[in-house]
Formats: structure tokens, sequence, C-alpha cells
């Protein structure tokens, strides 16, 4: 390790992208890994090569995770062989991936909140004098990495004060002073905003000249084509294709993905709205959202559009009754509404499909027709109070084939689907309720364009048939293409209102404050 505290000669590894193609860092031969009955790899091969960015795509499902739970340690496979240096080794557990220079950061990054940059950074390896951490050394190597990959961090700010983009850089500043020569990205810019993302593709890619390999991994196919030299193509745990990104369009690369056309993303939005169901006037939470009202009519998609901290998930959470509003008022059918609990929400006919699925939507450790049907349990026991097992099993298929969920899912904890089918089944508990008002926070976050297609034209159908919808989407062109009327928010305040259609741009001007308050 350099004084720096980067590992090796970095720049010694480098090389041109137009060049002959180096050994591989990291090979996989005929990797095979199955789960129960399930196939999840069949036969994979991969090379990862220094200084190259690889796009790992697929839908969910398709053997993205569990590739690279293989190649971090997590997981061993069935069979076939990983060489690193064209030696094969055994990766048992991530301490043996990451001495062999293989590391991952996630969309959510593993720090300690309470902690400092610097000791965030070299947690578990700490320089040591004497017997007790060096704390000078520390904080002097800590500086010197992240000037060294042209970021600008106070390495003795507490990480609790920092934002997510912020909190991804000391993940990768970790694998780095780990001596990673393989890093890989799993949705990465999820929860980033746009000059975040820019900022951090900057960084990856001054990593690939550095001699870096990366694979990133997303579901965001423009950031691929933006970021990426090579793509790899995974559908049903098999290795569909891997050719230069410059080779491929968007739409080919979702036809591999697919095995399919899926057609036009965005559904047709029908835009018959009925009477008003849903009316809320001057709602208010300091420090959240204030003095908001609007009208939510049947059968009507109204979305929210905003920045990052505009007020919409809280606002939404207001209306659900998970954190009620402090002043203000609301209407159902022109009857007085107070969102006391997410109970009494649910018994005037509102459903809240979260962004956090995992966990606020489901029990990860329940099998999936016990999370489908958790919202009506109490339906499902008889009068004696006893549980109908056979009911609940046969609700559930029924919400399965609804939400488009295969049959063969229903067995597995929920813990073990992709993020594509666990939000199915977030949403088929949520349908169980027949509800009224549908709101849904980031419905498309982390799923595969074939699933989003799927849910999209649920959502449509379902206003079709006059539920009456609100959704929240940081996808700018998602939220114009799904809602019939648009409100934008900033700052915790409705600043802007319209009809769709309208103009992408339009509404990050809104919401970014370069536009007035404007109304329909």
């Amino acid at each position: 390790m350099t004084e720096s505290g980067l590992g090796g000669d970095q720049s010694a590894m480098s090389t041109s992208r137009d060049a002959t193609p180096s050994a591989p860092v990291v090979e996989l031969r005929g990797i095979t890994r199955s789960f129960g009955g399930l196939q999840a790899l069949k036969g994979v091969n991969l090379n990862l090569r220094a200084g190259e960015i690889v796009g790992l795509l697929g839908e969910n499902g398709a053997g993205k995770s569990t590739l690279v739970k293989i190649l971090t340690g997590v997981i061993e496979p069935d069979g076939g062989q990983i060489l690193v240096d064209g030696t094969v080794h055994r990766i048992a557990n991530p301490r043996v991936a990451r001495d062999l220079g293989i590391s991952a950061t996630y969309q959510e990054p593993a720090v300690f909140p309470d902690l400092d940059v610097a000791e965030n950074v070299f947690a578990g390896r700490q320089p040591m004098r004497k017997g007790l951490v060096d704390w000078g050394e520390m904080y002097e190597r800590a500086t010197a990495v992240f000037e060294e990959i042209g970021i600008e961090l106070d390495v003795r700010a507490p990480v609790y004060q920092l934002g997510i983009a912020d909190r991804q850089l000391i993940e990768i500043a970790k694998s780095l002073v780990s001596g990673a020569r393989v890093l890989i990205l799993d949705e990465p810019t999820s929860v980033l905003s746009n000059r975040e993302v820019d900022s951090l593709f900057t960084l990856l890619r001054s990593l690939r000249d550095r001699g870096i390999s990366l694979v990133f991994v997303s579901h965001k196919l423009d950031e691929v084509t933006a970021l990426t030299d090579r793509v790899v193509v995974l559908r049903d745990g098999v290795l569909i294709t891997e050719r230069p990104t410059a080779e491929l369009t968007i739409s080919e690369m979702v036809r591999m993905m697919c095995g399919r056309d899926v057609g036009d993303l965005y559904p047709e939005i029908t835009r018959n709205s009925g009477d008003v169901v849903l009316r809320v006037e001057g709602l208010t939470r300091p420090g959240y959202f204030q003095n908001v009202s609007f009208e939510l009519r049947r059968g009507e998609i109204l979305g929210l559009a905003g920045l990052v901290g505009a007020g919409r998930t809280e606002l939404a959470e207001a209306i659900f009754g998970i954190t009620p509003a402090e002043s203000g008022s609301m209407t159902i059918d022109g009857h007085p509404y107070t969102s006391q609990s997410p109970r009494h929400a649910i018994r005037c006919g509102i459903a809240y499909l979260p962004e956090d699925r995992l966990g606020n939507g489901l029990v990860s450790g329940m099998r999936v027709p016990f999370n489908m049907t958790m919202s009506v349990w109490g339906s499902i026991a008889n009068r004696f109070g006893r549980f109908r097992m056979r009911v609940m099993y046969r609700r559930a298929e029924g919400l399965a084939e609804r939400v488009q969920l295969q049959a063969g899912r229903l067995n597995q904890l929920t813990s073990a689907l992709s993020g594509g089918n666990q939000q199915k089944v977030v949403l088929g508990k949520w349908l169980a309720t027949e509800p009224r008002i549908l709101i849904l926070d980031e419905p498309t976050h982390g799923i595969d364009v074939g699933t989003k297609a799927e849910v999209l034209g649920m959502v449509a159908e379902l206003a079709k048939s006059g539920v009456a919808v609100i959704i929240i989407s940081s996808e700018l062109e998602e939220v114009r293409a799904m809602s019939t009327r648009l409100l934008v928010m900033r700052e915790g305040s409705v600043v802007a209102e319209f009809v769709t259609p309208v103009d992408s741009h339009v509404i990050l001007e809104a919401a970014s404050g370069v536009l007035s308050k404007v109304g329909p």
C-alpha cells in the first residue's frame, strides 16, 4: 500500500480501450448457482479487465445480484471456477474477496453515521502505533486518498451530517484503501441528483483511467450508455450477450434483457376523471411542507414532482396517517377526514405504497402469501378468530395473478425475490384492500424495464377502473407521462400545477425555482 493509502501502482495497469485487450483481472468460467429448485446462474462466463467499465444488465431475477454476491464472497457458486490474475481461487467469504482486490458498493452505503469520514474509510484497518490508533496518520492518509481522486471532503466531519452522495464517495475511498482492483457499483445513482450523478461519473472515469476494473449495475440504461465501455446482459441466469456499448441502442438492450420488445414503456392514460374524492386544504407540517391544497378526482392520476427534499413523501405520509399534519383539513367524498393512523386511512379507502418497499412495505422474513394478504388478515380469520390458511393462499393466488406475479414465487420468502417482484407483492397487498385512493411513492424505483412497464400498466388500469391515484416519482419523464395533472413541489410548497402533457424542462424549472408559481 502506498503512503496515500491507495493499493499499488494503479496507473501501471491502465490500458487503452482501443488497444488489444489486456489479460483479465478476474475471469469467471462456467459459474452455476441454484436456490432450491430455482437455477439462478447457468454456466456464466465473464472476463473483467483493468481500465474498463462493464455494464451488467438484466431484468430483476436475471441473476445479477447472485453474480455480484459470488464475486464478493457473500455466497459460493455450485460449480465453475473463479480466476484472479490467471490463478483459480475459492472466494469463501467477503474477506477473501477484499484480499484479492474485489470490492462492492451498494445504493445504500454501509457506513457508520456516528463516526467521522476518516474513521469510516479506515474502519477495521486503522494505522496503529504501539498498539494504539495513530490518529494523525489516519487523517493524513484519508485526506491524501480524497485528494488523489479529486474529491473535496472534510475527513473529520461526522458521517451523519453528510448526504447520500458523499457517503457513496466514502464507500469508494474505503474500497481503494483496501487495494481494490475490481470495484462493483450496484445501483449507485438510484437516489442521486443529476449533478451528483455527473460528479460520480467523472470519478468513475478517472478510476477507470487509473486501471481499475469497474462493474456498473443499473436499470437506468441512459446512464449505462453514457458511462460504460462494454455491456454484459443476463437473462434467466444465462449470459445472453457481451458487446461494446457503442454498438448497442437502448432499444436493443431492452430487447436482449427481456427477450421481447417491451413496446411503449408508458401506457395510454385515461383522462375522463370523475367527482372529487379527496380534497386537501392548507395542510401543514412545519419543517416539511406548508399550506398544501389540491383536489384528487376519481379515475385521475395526479403526479407529484419535485427535487429531493421537496416534501412529497412527507405529504403522502401525512395523508396516510404515518406522520399526521399539524394543521389544515381534508375531506373524502365531502366528509371530514382526519389522518389519525394508517389503520384509519385504510378503513377510509386509502392505500400507500412506500418508497422503501422492503423496509416499510413488507416483512422480509415471511413468505409471499402472508405479505400479500397482510392488509386483510382480519377478514381471513373465521368468527372464532381462527386463521384460515387455505383462504389466505386462495386469496394470495388471486392477487398474484392480478399483479402478474409468477405462481412459482408464492412459496418464496419475500427477501429472496427480486426488487420488481417485491414491488408486485406490495402492490398486491394494497389491492387486497380494494382502495379508492392509491398513493404510489417511487413505484418503479430499482426495478427493470420489463417489470416497470407491467407496474405502470397496472396503475393505468386501476385509474381506468375509477381508483384515484397519486404518483410520486423522481423520474421526470415517468411522472410527466403517467399523470393527467401534475403538481410541482419545492421546499415544502406547491409551486406549480400543470395539466399534462407538459415538457420535462418546464417541470424542472418549476422544481428548481426558475419559474415563479404558476397554475394550470
